[in-house]
């Protein structure tokens, strides 16, 4: 039994993809966790079984991981709550119902950056970080998905670079790091979650197929969208000021702001690139494939 928790987020609905075409197969029973299973379409809702309701929920995560043999962890942050709310106050209980009902292994999106400097002044990422040490402190085989910024993250700048040409970030234009599309790191869960052959505690980067700045992001964008691409970066206060106007807690609000900073001071460069870490899916054709119709059609899926 292998429970996927925001199965219909773009992490876990590419998962849970991957798992249904394979999990059967080997005998894997599927359970999900969702707050509306409407989200859910027909041939999914038919095979799996759904618990409905928060995975940040005692009583639905005791239900959940009844007889599991493995969970794939990811939690949604919640905006209105401070960072150590939203990441470790979120997963308590599911740390609790890991022990009782003995669940093996668990694969959790989390961040790059542990044994860096950063880390302890990273805003959201050192609250993820802690998240996962959390998580393997219940002595269940965890491993921590290491991710980049994802490529998805630039569907939330579709309205502007079709109507503007303008995608904006708070890192320097020159900057080289890391990103990944949310399929690649779909992927490499759906490989740990079926092969249960590791024990112990540790994380698992999923760097993508290179490093790239803003700036190479434009040059590309433009070349596959037709059109001139540029980017702005935003000032750290700024971003701040438009956070809180956004309704996002004061905390949260500076969890993000000392995340951008720490990206930008290195925070995602740490790993060294190999072909353990990297993974397959290349700017230029996650553009061809989803950022150029979703700008183009005028429709956008917003990365979680």
């Amino acid at each position: 039994m292998i429970v996927i928790t925001a199965p219909t987020g773009n992490i876990g609905s590419h998962l849970l993809s991957l798992l249904l075409e394979s999990a059967p197969v080997h005998g894997e029973a599927l359970r999900v966790v969702v707050r509306d299973p409407a989200r859910l379409p027909d041939a999914v809702r038919d095979r799996v079984e759904v618990i409905t309701g928060s995975h940040g929920d005692a009583e639905v995560v005791d239900r959940a991981f009844e007889g599991a043999d493995a969970v794939f962890w990811l939690v949604p942050p919640d905006a209105s709550l401070t960072p150590k709310d939203a990441y470790l106050g979120f997963t308590r209980p599911a740390a609790k119902a890991l022990v009782a009902h003995g669940v093996g292994h668990v694969v959790g999106v989390s961040a790059l950056g542990r044994g860096t400097s950063l880390a302890r002044r990273a805003g959201l990422v050192t609250a993820s970080l802690a998240m996962d040490d959390l998580i393997a402190g219940t002595g269940v085989a965890y491993r921590a998905l290491a991710c980049p910024s994802f490529f998805e993250n630039l569907l939330e700048d579709a309205d502007t670079l079709r109507e503007t040409g303008v995608f904006t970030d708070a890192v320097d234009a020159e900057l080289k790091a890391p990103r990944a599309a949310v399929a690649d790191i779909a992927a490499v869960a759906a490989d740990l979650l079926r092969d249960r052959s590791w024990s112990g505690n540790g994380s698992v980067p999923v760097l993508g197929p290179e490093d790239l700045s803003p700036a190479d992001l434009a040059r590309v964008m433009t070349a596959q969208l037709g059109r001139p691409v540029r980017y702005v970066q935003q000032p750290l206060d700024a971003l701040y000021s438009d956070l809180l106007g956004h309704g996002l807690d004061e905390a949260f609000a500076q969890g993000v702001v000392d995340m951008k900073r720490a990206k930008n001071e290195g925070l995602d460069t740490g790993v060294t690139r190999t072909p353990a870490t990297g993974s397959p899916t290349g700017f230029q054709d996650w553009c061809t494939r989803t950022l150029a119709p979703a700008v183009l059609s005028g429709g956008a899926r917003h990365a979680r």
